[in-house]
This record gives C-alpha cells, structure tokens and sequence, in this order.
C-alpha cells in the first residue's frame, strides 16, 4: 500500500509556487503482520523472560566417525556398503519380474499386492541404511574445539524498540512545523499506535500488529535466538544474505569511526570498541581459523532455522576461506541443498602472490533445493557478447543480407542503421520422426535432414517459416535465421563480471561496502515483492538498501554501533523509482506491474520481453512473453521514499532471588567480573582529569553499591595494578591512598535505569559510608538517569557517569593496550532549547514555538589522552523529537552537519522547500516546532564511534 504524502501543497512564499508540487510516497506491507515488541521505556517492568535455547550440531557428523586411509572401520564400511548396494540392485530385478508376472495374469492379485509391498518395503529401508551409511563415512572438516562441542546455548533476549523512523513523518513535520504529538496523521507515518506501559507489558510478544522494517543492533547470534524465540519468525525469512569477516585479520571488514574508512590491520589506533567485532576481526582472536569457524557454523545453523522452505542464503566471501565456509556450508544445509557458487568482479587488489585479485565470491544455499523459490534473471545481449558471438550475418533495411565484415564483428557499434543481426541456426534434430523426416524444395533445391534425423518442424511449419524469410542455405545445408532481436536477453549465469566498482562509482559508506548490484540479484532471484529478507552483519546497510528499493521486508543487524549509524542515514535520506504496483491495496505482496516497451529504434525496454521462437513462428503462435523482473514499470513524478522502520537493541532482564524481573544493576559473577577488569586496568579517563583506584573491594553490607575504592592521588607510589586480598577497604591502608568513592556496575546487557542510580547515590550519601563521590559504571543509561547524576552533588555526594568499552564482555580476549582504555567519560551535550517566532506559513494557533540547538559536545580521546571539544556543527549526526514520552524516540527532525547526506530528497523535492529548509537540515538549528502534549523534548547525538548520546529537555521552563 502506498500513501502519497499529506503535506504536498505549497503554502508560503517560500515555495516555488510556479513550480508543479512534487509527489512522495512510500511502501508499506498491509498484509504482513509482526508481533508487537516493547518500547525501550518498558524495559525495566518487563518479565517476559525465556530460558537460554541450546542448539545441538548434527550427530553424525561427530570426529569420531571420521575416516581416514589407515582405518579398518573405512574398508568395513566400503564393504557394508557394496553389499548393501547388490541387495538394491537384486531387488529392483525381483520387482521387474513381478511386473512381468503380473503382466502376464499367472497370479493371483493378493500375492502381487504382499510381494510388492515387500520389495518396496526393503528397498527403501536399503536405501534409507545406504544413505545413513554413506553420510556417516563422508570426509568433513574439522577443527580445534569441535569434537568437544556437541552444542551451544544462546541467550533468550527480547528486543526493545528505541526509535522510530519515517522520512516522510520528517517532510511533513517540516512542512507543518508542528509536534507529533499534536497530528494524527505523523502517528500515521511512525506507525506507532502510543500504547501505555500496562500494554506494553502485557501485549508485547502476545498480539500482532503491522509490519515495519528493523534495524537492530545486538549480536548477530542473539538477534537471531530472539527472532525464533520471540518473534516467532522460524520458517518465515524467505532469503539471508551474510557478509561475514574475510578472515580472522583485524583491519579485513569493519571500521571504527563513521568517517574513517581507511582501517590498518594490528592498528592499535584504530582499534574498534564492539566485542564481536574485535572477536571476528582481530588477530589475537583466540585460536585464529578454528574459532571463525566454529562463529560461522552457529549463525549458520541459527539462519537455516529461520528460512522457509523455499528460502535461500547467501554468504559472500573471499577466496581467502572460500573453501572451508562452503565446507562448513556442506555440514549444515548438505551438500545437496547447494545451488551455485558465484565468482562477483569487485574492485582489483593485490592477492598474497602479488597476482591482482579481481573477485569475490557468493555461496547460495537452499534450505530444500526441491522447494527453492527461483526466478531468472537476464541481461542484454548484443553482438559480440558472451553467446552471441555465432551472429555474423546481418539483414540491412532494404532486406539484403549478407556477412558481416571484420570491423563490423569487432565493432557492432558500426554496423548500418536499422539493420538487424542474426545467426544460421541448425533446422534438423537428431531424432526419427515420420512426418517431419521428408525431403522440402527450397529455393530449387531439395533438401533433406537425413535417414536418422528430422526436420524441426512439419511441412506447413516449413513453408511458414519461408514466407517469413526464416531459412537460409548456408553450402548444401538449409538453417533457421535466427535474429537476435528475437529475445534481445540472455539468462544471468554464475559469473558476474559487471558488478566490480571503481574510484568513480556510487560512494562507499563503509570500509568494504558490497556493490549493490550483486545483492540486488540475490534478492531479485531468491523473493518475491513483500518477502522477508534478513542480513545479519549490516555493514552499511546495503542489503536493507536494495530490499527497500525492490518492495521487501527487511530486518538487518549488527553488534557495531558505527554500521547502524551510517545505515541509519543512508536509509533515511534514500529516494527511490516507484514502482507501479499490481493491487494497491496489498502493497507490495500484490506484485509490480510490467509491460512491453520499445524505444524509437525498436528496441526492448520494457519487463516483458517476447521470446520468438522457430515453434512460435512456423505454428502461427504469439511468442511466450518472458518477465523482465529488474524492469518494473516507473510511475513518474513521484518520489518514492525510504518506508518507516525501527531501530531496536537486544536488553536482556536481570532477575532477583524470588524469580521476579528486576532492573538491578548485576549478579555476582558479573560483579566479580567488573572487579577484576577494573583491579587489571585501575584507571578512569573523566571529563578534564584521570584518576586511578586503588585497593578496590565489594563495600560491606551494601545493599545497592557494587564495590568501594580508594581514589590515589596523582603523587602516591601505590602499585599500578593491586591484587591486596582484604575482605574490608580499611584494614591497615596506607595514609596516602587518597579518599574513598563508591562504584556502582550496571547491567552486563541494558541500560542504567534512573531508580537504580538513586538507590545507589542515597545509599552512597549516608554519613556513616563516608564515601567522597559515587561512580556509576555501566554500557548505557537512560536519559532521567544521566540526568539525575548531573544535579547528584545538590542532593548528597557528586556523581559521575563512567562508559564502560564492551571490551569488557571479552574475557580473555581483553587486549591491554592506551587505546583499549576500558573506561572512559564522554560529556554530555551541549543542547539549547530557546522560544522561536511563529513561522510565516503557519497557522495562527496562539501556541508557543522553540528551536533547538546543539552548541557542541565533549569527546575524550583516549589515544591522545585529552578531551576534544567539538561544535555542534562537526558531529555525525544529531536527531530531535519534539515530544519526547519516554518510552521511545520519535526522529521528528534529523541532522547530519558534516555531509550533503539529504541533497537526493532535496533536488527530488527541490519545487517544495526553500533552500533554508534544508540548511537546517546540515545544521544546528532546528526548524521551529511547537510543544506536544509530553511538554519536552529528546535530543540525540551521534558520535565518531555510533555512541548515542540523549539529552532530553522540559518545554515549560523555556
């Protein structure tokens, strides 16, 4: 279903009123349905908690059964297997003589029905024991840890949406300049129906609503555990595509900054900050090969479960470990289930040889190649190209045909105008048949196919073919004319030699960014319009990109926040063609419309393409009209937009000792783990100063806090690293430790809620602790909670907010170098709220407007060892929502200061907005907005790395 946008008619002086309005539109899935997932806000009160799942690999694949040349058990096995084999051959000779009894009418009807029933009984048992026999004698690949893990258990997390998204809800609120809060019709476009928190607990997970596309951040193994087990999505992906890493090299397929795509390996500067990027990337990544094995086969066997029947995957890799995934791939869908291997021309570079390395690879598996959902693709075909190089004949306007020339075979392009290529095809087929093997006069000649062959067609077929000017006498043999306009495409075969990219093609977002062409053709092969398609390494969003232009639903996932940024950008400021669409009302699910189309030189343009034929033509057929389906019709003058989907992040809950869901911080293997981190790497980078702890210990009788410490000051030769085992802080110190603090971990998954960081800082402030600050340490935090530790010291002892690196979950891979830094403090920042004059084109409401402004925002660079000061003007990206709930994050307005990232929506829409709209747009100011019914507003920052910043601000005291 597509909606046109609402907010298409000029009002104000602004807009070219001499200009015609341009149109918007974008898909939605009206038929496709979702279950409904909480809001970021209901994290804290949800308990719908599920155990972990554990998924076992294939016990017949087991080492032990593995085969080699110095086995008895191999010789045994090839002699089960001979025997068994002679059994199935003997007994399709006892059915073949059964047949023939039976033929004969010598016995009685009962006896044939037992003995049949026998022999069909026996050969497929033989068969079933053959199959299992020969499975279990199969060479496979092995690796370290594989014989000792039968299975592997993955986290049960609930998916919590934080913001929604809509370009065309962005368009309209510019368009209007009021809240969302305020409009009916902006709900419209989030698709978000503001259902209270009561709902949202208990609906959540439980009832179906409509369908947005996801973009989710969350380890790809546990995204996917959280589809099957909460969204009960198992069986329902019609195609995966998979950019794993390359390899087990660091700097091979990520980047850790937004605008920094050039990554060194072993870089220690450039070192990313996400634990499974360091884990899939990184050199020191446990036992190299092995574990990226071991990485790849669970998110394999985790997609299989997702696909349907007809479903399709796609991994793309290099020739680095080409042969060992396709070998992991064999193990998990079978080898019987692989469709192709497809060799893509990319960008050259320089293989290990020396040798420039031209292309990488696609491995396509079927979860059931006999259901395998399949459609051709075509590409054109001319002279000259790859199976047209037999069309060296050409027929000229005035109907003469003769040879084509050298030059002309080596340069079609210089061929006569008008005239029309063709080839002398075979007439005869190697078959006897009676009517069709006869001599045919032609040109006064008789020709005849030959005592053992045949004519392709009757005689009335010949003579047909005559009056069209069809046959040619090429020596003493008559042949077909075959033009090769007469299906001006071939089918797409598995080599893609045009899909590489150069300096001067489409602008890559990403380190090593994928060609868009050569998922486009995934998708186009593998799905119909409306189909579910899933990547679960994002990148930069490419493949959520293409699934959006070509009418598909799409979820795309990745553990890196810098990914989700750019995807988030580019998907937001994308426009795309608009397809004209089959049945409206299904949206995309109802299919695109195609048409046949010729330009002024006759030539095919359009998606249906007729496919003549000798048959269509000697039996006075219309040709078979073969679909085009990269060539839908375009319907003009309309701008079609990115369609409005979430952005989601797995938060697990953490329970308390009755069974209850709590939002308390950590359970005690969590606490012992950030115990040991922080006495391993004892230094906190703040804001201006870094201090270093000291003697740090779980606090006696806490109720809230984690651990208390003491605060060294810069001139104490305390030891760097203090492994002191005392069960109490104060037990014979040293006088020159410093002050004591207290520390409070949060979550191991989630997000500091602002009643844990109270409970920590009353407890923190009783005299008889006598702490001097409080350290909150956690990955994330909600914004009333960041908020309440900004005014701490007004209500007891100050408070600071200290990010922990996910370096942390990475046990022993925790690599200790400066830039690895495991904590470190990133101001908040700088957001100005002011009252606005009332816009021109407004409506005289008598409201209140505001703007708002980011002035900047402190960043701590960890390798220089110094805070960066920036303006608001040089950040990725800033987002604003006018009427902030608290449960989730509306982009009413969205800002990227540092690229022309909406200039396709501005020349698309150029008739609409005045310059200056869009100059807000790359910004620090917003465009005026009046206050919603929350009476406050979110801003979000982005930064280099994809950390989200939130600062959220009351209307009422501006």
């Amino acid at each position: 279903m597509t909606r046109p946008s609402k907010t298409l008619r000029p009002k104000t002086s602004k807009l070219k009123s001499t200009a015609r309005p341009a149109q918007t539109a974008s898909y939605q899935h009206p038929e496709a349905k979702a279950l409904i997932r909480p809001e970021a806000g209901a994290q804290s009160r949800f308990k719908k908690a599920k155990p972990k799942r554990t998924y076992r690999y294939d016990s017949s694949l087991a080492p032990e059964l593995q085969w080699d040349g110095q086995s008895s058990a191999r010789e045994a096995g090839e002699q089960q297997l001979a025997e068994i084999e002679e059994q199935l051959a003997q007994l399709a000779r006892q059915r073949e003589a059964l047949a023939a009894l039976a033929k004969s009418g010598k016995a009685d009807a009962g006896e044939l029905k037992t003995l049949a029933a026998a022999i069909e009984a026996a050969l497929a048992n033989a068969r079933t024991a053959t199959r299992e026999l020969k499975v279990l004698g199969r060479p496979f690949l092995n690796w370290a840890g594989k014989a000792e893990r039968l299975s592997f258990e993955v986290p049960s997390l609930p998916l919590f949406i934080h913001e929604r998204l809509s370009t065309e809800a962005i368009l309209a609120t510019l368009k209007s300049h009021r809240s969302s809060g305020q409009s009916d019709f902006l709900r419209d476009y989030f698709g978000n129906p503001n259902r209270p928190l009561h709902e949202q607990i208990t609906q959540s997970y439980e009832h179906e609503n409509g369908w947005q596309n996801r973009l989710i951040l969350g380890d790809s193994l546990v995204v996917m555990n959280s589809l099957i087990a909460y969204d009960k999505l198992a069986g329902r992906v019609q195609m995966i595509y998979m950019d794993p890493p390359y390899g087990v090299r660091f700097g091979s397929n990520f980047q850790p900054f937004v605008r920094k795509r050039d990554v060194a390996n072993n870089d220690d500067a450039a070192m990313t900050r996400e634990p499974e990027m360091v884990k899939a990337y990184r050199d020191t990544w446990e036992v190299g090969l092995h574990s990226y094995l071991s990485y790849l086969r669970d998110r394999l066997l985790l997609a299989r479960e997702l696909l349907t029947d007809s479903g399709s995957t796609f991994v793309q890799i290099s020739d680095e470990n080409l042969h060992h995934v396709r070998e992991v791939m064999d193990e998990v869908f079978g080898a019987e289930n692989c469709v192709a291997v497809i060799p893509f021309v990319k960008t050259a570079g320089l293989g290990a040889s020396g040798i420039p390395v031209v292309c990488d690879y696609l491995i396509w598996y079927a979860k059931f190649a006999p259901s395998l959902k399949y459609h051709q693709l075509f590409l054109p075909r001319g002279v000259g190209d790859d199976g047209a190089a037999q069309y060296t004949w050409v027929q000229l306007t005035d109907g003469t045909r003769r040879k084509m020339t050298k030059e002309e075979q080596e340069s079609p392009a210089s061929l006569p105008t008008g005239s029309r290529a063709y080839r002398v095809d075979n007439l005869t087929s190697g078959a006897f048949r009676e009517n069709t093997t006869i001599p045919f006069a032609f040109e006064g000649r008789v020709f005849h196919p030959g005592s053992d062959k045949c004519w392709k067609t009757t005689r009335e077929g010949l003579e047909k073919l005559t009056g069209e000017r069809r046959l040619q006498v090429l020596g003493n043999t008559l042949g077909y004319v075959r033009f090769i306009d007469d299906f001006p495409v071939q089918p797409l075969k598995a080599l893609w030699t045009d899909t590489g990219t150069g300096g001067f093609g489409e602008e890559k977002y990403y380190v090593v960014q994928t060609t868009p062409k050569a998922i486009q053709r995934c998708i186009l092969m593998t799905t119909d319009p409306g189909d579910l398609v899933l990547d679960p390494t994002c990148g930069s969003g490419t493949t959520a990109y293409v699934a959006e232009q070509w009418g598909r639903r799409w979820i795309t996932t990745d553990t890196s926040r810098v990914p989700l940024a750019l995807a988030r950008q580019r998907l937001l400021t994308a426009t795309f063609p608009y397809y004209e669409l089959k049945q409206p009302s299904r949206g995309p699910a109802g299919g695109f419309v195609y048409q046949r189309k010729q330009n002024r030189n006759g030539e095919e343009i359009g998606g249906l393409v007729p496919h003549i034929t000798l048959g269509s033509i000697a039996n006075n057929e219309p040709p078979k009209m073969e679909v085009l389906v990269d060539r839908p019709e375009v319907k003009k003058g309309v701008t079609r937009l990115t369609g409005r989907f979430v952005v989601e992040a797995t938060l697990p809950v953490a329970y308390g000792a009755d069974g209850e869901v709590e939002d308390l911080g950590a359970d005690a293997d969590w606490t012992e783990r950030m115990l040991a981190i922080l006495r391993a790497s004892p230094v906190l980078h703040l804001v201006g100063r870094t201090i270093r702890l000291a003697r740090i210990r779980r606090p006696s009788q806490a109720l809230v806090l984690s651990a208390e410490a003491y605060e060294v000051p810069p001139d104490s030769n305390v030891p760097e690293v203090d492994h002191v085992a005392q069960t109490q802080l104060r037990v014979e110190e040293p006088r020159n430790l410093g002050r004591i603090v207290a520390l409070l971990f949060g979550p191991e998954n989630g997000s500091l809620s602002e009643r844990i960081v109270r409970e920590a800082h009353d407890e923190a402030s009783m005299k008889s602790r006598g702490y001097a600050h409080l350290y909150v340490v956690g990955f994330g935090i909600e914004p009333r909670a960041r908020e309440y530790l900004e005014h701490a010291d007004q209500l007891g002892v100050p408070a600071t907010y200290v990010q922990a690196t996910p370096d942390v979950l990475m046990g022993d891979l925790l690599k200790n170098l400066r830039s690895s830094q495991i904590f470190s403090v990133c101001g908040q920042p700088d957001v100005a709220v002011r009252k606005a004059g009332k816009p021109a084109d407004a409506p005289d409401t008598g409201d209140a407007w505001y703007e708002a402004e980011l002035r900047g925002l402190d960043v701590y660079d960890p390798i220089e060892q110094k805070v960066d000061s920036r303006k608001g003007d040089n950040v990725p990206a800033w987002l604003l929502d006018t009427n902030y709930n608290g449960m989730v994050f509306h982009v009413c307005q969205a800002f990227f200061p540092r690229t022309a990232a909406w200039d396709n929506i501005k020349r698309a829409l150029k008739a609409e907005f005045d310059a200056s709209v869009w100059d807000h747009l790359s910004g620090t100011t917003s465009t005026p907005f009046t206050a919603g019914d929350q009476n406050q507003i979110a801003v979000k920052v982005i930064d280099d790395r994809g950390n989200e910043l939130l600062v959220v601000k009351k209307l009422g005291a501006v």
